[in-house]
């Protein structure tokens, strides 16, 4: 099930950036007093009680304005209000409500979407002000100041309340949801509509012709599918118009709810530094990866070109080592039947389970041949690992200290348990407790 997706609107200036910094952990929206400095979306990954859902930052809205920044500014948090499962409607409990909060709450209530309403800058003191939001009619207003993170925990509380477990349905669970990105024109319509037997999305040479997200479902030997093609991702400097945005947004909705992504390259160009970027997004999705190079059948090659182009790829994604690739021709079918049996195998290996004694087996035998280093005389100590969930495989290593788990140490651990257990194509993640953690259990 893809993670809820929450969206924070308001006013400008009235603390959505230091809010969704806050959330983030870390300086990610630029914070300033002048209105209008966050223009564009931004998104993290944020975790309350045990719900993983995606944050999303907005540019401060000014409805009634006729200035092209702010009627830009509007459609983008629009686009985001779109995708959204719960709104958090920022304002300001200093400034008091004003008539721009009255416009936009008159707005969210048009989206029938869960909306919890912020009333920030109380500081605890006094959270009276708090009270003139109702005439808002929007909700019960929840007092939080961003900047001294009072009242955040009563906020996420009552965000999570909305979360709708049964968002997605029975039969598209029991599917396995391929995403297919690229950049624009890099084939992904032509390669759906060969995959399945017919055309389904517009192929056309004029780049962007899809533009929003289209889910297919199809049944391939007995097994269920669903085929999400998305409009080509381009550069940011060349995404000008506001359905070009809307694009963007949702190829990267459609990443964070496939299981597998296909991410389409032009063979005849080669890899890009933007088909390096949307590979990096899927890799943080932590979603296994399948480079598609296509239009293979009209590229000049020897006998080596195949392996020189996978030797260049596995240079620029250092960072994801781990995909798998198939060169392919989406115009005439050539290689395709190769892509279908890669989802198989890759959907296989995220969802793997590995036996807790085999593996702590592995990691035994490997410190045994690589013990860890020491730090100012101290030595890290592994006492336990067990795999605590999977898409993608998660595993948790119980230490003496957290502290003493170098990143080099811990990428040891991650390729020796890839060497053990067939891991290929999909990312899996290491996190490092100490082994009296409460929060997992506390006696392993």
């Amino acid at each position: 099930m893809a993670k809820p997706v929450v969206a924070v609107v308001g006013r400008p200036n009235v603390g959505k950036s230091t809010f969704f910094n806050k959330m983030a952990g870390r300086r990610v929206s630029i914070v300033d007093d002048m209105p209008g400095v966050t223009r564009d979306r931004l998104y993290t990954d944020v975790e309350w009680c045990g719900h993983r859902f995606t944050l999303v930052d907005t540019g401060g809205m000014e409805l009634k304005s006729d200035d092209e920044m702010w009627k830009h500014i509007k459609r983008q948090a629009e686009l985001a209000i779109d995708i959204a499962d719960v709104i958090i409607f920022f304002t300001d409990g200093k400034a008091g409500v004003s008539p721009g909060d009255h416009d936009i709450a008159n707005m969210l209530r048009r989206t029938k979407k869960p909306v919890v309403l912020a009333v920030n800058k109380i500081d605890g003191r006094d959270s009276s002000a708090m009270y003139d939001f109702y005439e808002l009619d929007i909700g019960d207003p929840v007092a939080v100041s961003a900047e001294q993170s009072l009242g955040l925990g009563d906020l996420l509380d009552e965000v999570v309340r909305h979360f709708d477990k049964g968002t997605a349905s029975e039969e598209e669970d029991e599917c396995v949801k391929i995403a297919v990105v690229g950049k624009p024109n890099a084939g992904k319509s032509s390669l759906v509509n060969r995959i399945l037997g017919y055309d389904r999305v517009i192929v056309s040479d004029i780049p962007g012709t899809t533009r929003d997200a289209i889910d297919t479902p199809f049944t391939r030997d007995g097994k269920k599918y669903m085929l999400i093609d998305t409009a080509g991702i381009r550069k940011k400097a060349r995404v000008d118009e506001d359905v070009e945005y809307y694009s963007v947004v949702r190829s990267i909705s459609a990443i964070r709810r496939a299981d597998v992504v296909l991410v389409m390259i032009d063979a005849r160009e080669g890899i890009t530094e933007q088909d390096v970027k949307i590979a990096g997004l899927v890799h943080e999705s932590g979603k296994p990866g399948i480079i598609v190079m296509n239009k293979w059948d009209i590229v000049e090659k020897d006998t080596s070109t195949m392996n020189k182009l996978t030797n260049i790829l596995k240079e620029e994604l250092k960072f994801m080592d781990y995909f798998k690739v198939a060169y392919v021709s989406a115009l005439t079918g050539q290689r395709l039947k190769n892509i279908l049996s890669l989802v198989d195998e890759v959907y296989e290996h995220t969802t793997q389970r590995v036996q807790t004694g085999l593996l702590n087996d592995v990691v035994g035998d490997a410190v045994t041949v690589n013990p860890p280093p020491t730090h100012n005389g101290k030595r890290l100590k592994i006492f336990y690992v067990t795999e605590t969930g999977i898409k993608p495989p998660t595993f948790v290593v119980f230490v003496n200290d957290p502290k003493l788990m170098h990143f080099s140490y811990k990428r040891y651990l991650e390729n020796c348990i890839r060497k053990s257990f067939d891991f290929s194509g999909t990312p899996i993640k290491i996190t490092v407790r100490a082994r009296n953690d409460e929060s997992f259990g506390g006696k392993q």
